[in-house]
């Protein structure tokens, strides 16, 4: 009997133990959820009653050398329901049919959705997104956002790029400078009760977005319009397939203008240019990224003769030809089993070297590669930079397209001393015969210059790479002059101007394949000869009827010379 007492007492002892063990476990656990843990669950409490709509910040805008806009920002509206809020279902469903434009369909689908909240339309001009608001519906929100606009419509489009739908770049600078051009988006947080409701009197917090920094290029509107101008007409004369032109300033690499017609709007940069009917999704897209490819940037092709520039400056500088040394020109020259022609089929003659680069002498300048040997030419592609991208400040440089050291024999030798047989992008051309003729700097082409606040205050200015010593200063001047013989004495005559010293080499190469009876044609000329400031190329694919560099591109070539020098402040034999 006193054993039974005795174990119930241990029973009841153990009982009160474990339940006040579990009482100070659960108030200990109390004091750290509501301690310790408060501010977590406190969180997570206004998540629940909390409602966030984004807030797009304003994108920079890009402007020009004068402080001229190419892309903008337009004000326009994101139009949300939210379905725990509306009042009169029916009354809205109108008035979204109505004010938007979209079916009855759709127009339900969004407002009987039961979501925290359902976008219904974006990029909705303003003033529809005001009349909206004006209606005073219940559950129905405007939000205001912006939208990208190119003042300019067609201009430098593949340069400056566009956005998307959620107003990220896509091309060109919109892209390349995302980070400087994009802000920093806001947010408003609306507090609801548990069904959704918004609380009165609490009403809504914003975190105000941070707009981006505009960016200013060295890209002048009334030079590229003009280019662009030239470029269509040259275009339209020749029923062409492509003209590209460039024009950049020689010594520092900044872009002055970028053409690549035909351009696009970039306003509208979905819309292609021919029938679309049939064709598949892939099929569009395929046709859209070609239309926005940028043939000075992405695309390579054969120089041809314009290369000859660097052949000379090669054997110049390692002396292994001098303006003064005599050549024959019989129309060919046979290297190894192969006869390789001159354009000239019955020959030049006699000439020297500065007249075999007048009159663009094929044989020439083999002789001067076959000089040079497969090594010593290899060695100044490279130290050319010929073998590496520009880096410029565009997306999606392509690179040089080149035989492997081992695989060039002495006639792929000879081809290439005449800019056949590799390819190039038009803007490694362009920045390596800058660094030919501007003393031996090689610069980095770049478009961008400046990143500048809301009051147009610079914040930093974009410097780019530099090399000295490319090519001896002497050796420069003898290309120059060399050059600028050509045009005042040779093939580039017809990009002479009076009262200007020009430089420059015109080329013709053909497309692969051979028997297809396709060109490229090219004049690349700058000015002024003694310290140049302006360098220009222009690249006509395809022409039709007379397709030599010297006749179709040259004056192309002067003739924006003959408009821009004077609005540069450039004057004769400056």
């Amino acid at each position: 009997m006193r054993k039974n007492k005795t174990y119930h007492r241990k029973k009841t002892v153990l009982l009160w133990v474990l339940c006040m063990g579990m009482m100070v476990g659960l108030a200990g656990r109390l004091v750290y959820l509501c301690v310790f843990r408060s501010v977590y669950y406190s969180e997570k409490a206004d998540d629940l009653h909390e409602r966030e709509r984004g807030i797009k910040a304003a994108r920079g805008r890009i402007l020009d050398a004068n402080g001229e806009v190419l892309a903008a920002n337009r004000t326009v509206c994101t139009i949300s329901v939210i379905h725990s809020q509306i009042e009169e279902p029916e009354a809205v469903i109108a008035m979204l049919v109505k004010e938007l434009g979209i079916s009855e369909e759709t127009a339900r689908k969004r407002v009987e959705k039961r979501s925290s909240i359902e976008r219904v339309k974006t990029n909705v001009d303003k003033k529809t997104g005001d009349t909206i608001r004006s209606y005073g519906y219940a559950g129905v929100k405007v939000d205001e956002d912006f939208k990208r606009y190119y003042p300019k419509g067609k201009l430098a489009s593949r340069v400056i790029g566009f956005t998307g739908g959620d107003n990220q770049g896509i091309i060109g600078l919109e892209v390349e400078y995302e980070e400087i051009l994009k802000g920093i988006n806001g947010k408003i947080l609306t507090t609801t009760d548990a069904r959704g409701i918004e609380q009165n009197g609490i009403g809504e917090s914003r975190q105000e977005p941070v707009a981006g920094r505009d960016l200013k290029v060295s890209l002048d509107v009334n030079i590229q319009a003009y280019c662009q101008q030239a470029a269509e007409k040259a275009m339209a004369e020749k029923q062409a397939d492509s003209v590209s032109i460039l024009l950049m300033n020689p010594q520092n690499g900044e872009i002055y203008a970028c053409v690549n017609v035909p351009e696009f709007d970039l306003n509208d940069p979905f819309m292609l240019q021919q029938d679309t009917t049939g064709l598949s999704e892939k099929e569009i897209q395929d046709l859209l990224n070609q239309m926005w490819r940028n043939a000075c940037i992405n695309d390579t092709y054969e120089p041809g003769s314009t290369f000859k520039i660097i052949t000379m400056s090669a054997g110049l500088s390692e002396g292994v030809v001098s303006p003064n040394d005599s050549f024959f020109c019989p129309g060919y020259k046979i290297v190894e089993d192969r006869r390789i022609h001159c354009h000239k089929r019955t020959g030049h003659g006699a000439e020297n070297f500065v007249q075999g680069a007048q009159n663009s002498c094929n044989p020439v300048f083999i002789e001067v590669g076959l000089r040079l040997g497969v090594e010593k030419f290899c060695d100044y592609f490279r130290n050319f930079g010929l073998m590496e991208k520009t880096e410029i400040d565009l997306p999606g440089e392509a690179s040089t397209i080149m035989h492997k050291e081992e695989n060039i024999g002495e006639v792929e030798l000879a081809t290439m001393a005449f800019g056949q047989s590799f390819q190039i992008t038009p803007i490694r051309l362009a920045a390596t015969v800058s660094a030919l003729v501007n003393g031996g700097k090689m610069v980095t082409p770049h478009v961008a210059t400046d990143v500048l606040d809301e009051e147009g205050n610079v914040v930093k200015h974009l410097k780019f790479p530099e090399k000295e010593g490319v090519l001896s200063e002497e050796t420069s001047r003898t290309v120059r002059e060399i050059l600028e013989s050509v045009v005042s004495e040779g093939s580039g005559k017809n990009a002479y101007l009076e009262g200007y010293s020009i430089g420059g080499k015109t080329a013709t190469s053909q497309t692969l394949p051979r028997s297809a009876n396709r060109y490229i044609s090219s004049f690349l000329g700058f000015t002024p000869a003694e310290h140049p400031t302006v360098l220009g190329l222009c690249i006509i694919r395809n022409p039709q009827g007379v397709y030599y560099g010297g006749t179709i591109c040259a004056p192309v070539i002067r003739d924006i010379f003959s408009n821009v020098l004077p609005y540069l402040g450039i004057g004769h034999n400056s």
